[in-house]
C-alpha cells in the first residue's frame, strides 16, 4: 500500500514537474495553428493525455511526444471543425419554414368545425373515424356497427357532402 502511495506522489510530482516546463511551450505550438481558445483548450487537452498515459511519455523525449499529441489533437480539432461546418453549411441550405401564424390555425380550425356541423351526424362521424383517428375502413365499420361496405359507401357520400359544402362556403 505505501508503495503504491510513493508511485501516486511520484506520478504527481513528475507530471507537475512536466506541465511547469512545458506548458508554454506547447500553448505557443498550439497557438501558432489555431485560435487562442482553441488554442488553450488543445494545451489543457495534450496534459490531460499526458496524465492519462504518463507512463507511456518517453523521459528524454517529453516536448515531442507533447507536440504529437497536440498535433494530433489539433487534426481531430481541424475534423470537427470541418464536420460542423459542413453541417451549418446543409442546414443553411435547406428551405426555411415560414412560422404559421397561430391566428390562422384557429380560423382554419373553426372554419373546418364549421364545415363539419353542417354535415349530418353519420357523416361528420365516418369523417372523423377516417381522417382523426386514421382508422381503416373495416374498423371504422366495426366502431359505428356496420359492414365494411356499408361504411364505405357512407364515407364516400360523406366527403361527397362536405365537398359540396366548401363549394357553397367559397360562392
Amino acid at each position: 500500500m505505501a508503495s503504491e502511495d510513493q508511485d501516486v506522489t511520484d506520478d504527481r510530482a513528475y507530471f507537475e514537474a512536466l506541465y511547469r516546463e512545458h506548458y508554454p511551450a506547447v500553448l505557443r505550438f498550439a497557438a501558432r495553428r489555431t485560435d487562442p481558445q482553441s488554442a488553450r483548450d488543445i494545451t489543457a487537452e495534450t496534459f490531460l493525455a499526458a496524465w492519462r498515459r504518463l507512463d507511456a511519455i518517453p523521459r528524454a523525449k517529453e516536448l515531442a511526444w507533447l507536440y504529437t499529441t497536440a498535433r494530433n489533437m489539433l487534426i481531430h480539432e481541424l475534423r470537427a471543425r470541418t464536420r460542423r461546418s459542413r453541417l451549418d453549411d446543409r442546414l443553411r441550405a435547406q428551405p426555411t419554414i415560414q412560422p404559421r401564424d397561430p391566428a390562422e390555425a384557429v380560423v382554419d380550425r373553426l372554419y373546418a368545425q364549421r364545415l363539419l356541423e353542417a354535415l349530418p351526424a353519420k357523416d361528420r362521424e365516418a369523417l372523423q373515424l377516417v381522417e382523426w383517428e386514421h382508422l381503416d375502413i373495416s374498423t371504422a365499420a366495426q366502431v359505428v356497427g356496420c359492414s365494411a361496405a356499408t361504411f364505405r359507401v357512407r364515407l364516400h357520400r360523406a366527403r361527397r357532402r362536405l365537398a359540396a359544402e366548401i363549394g357553397r362556403a367559397h360562392v
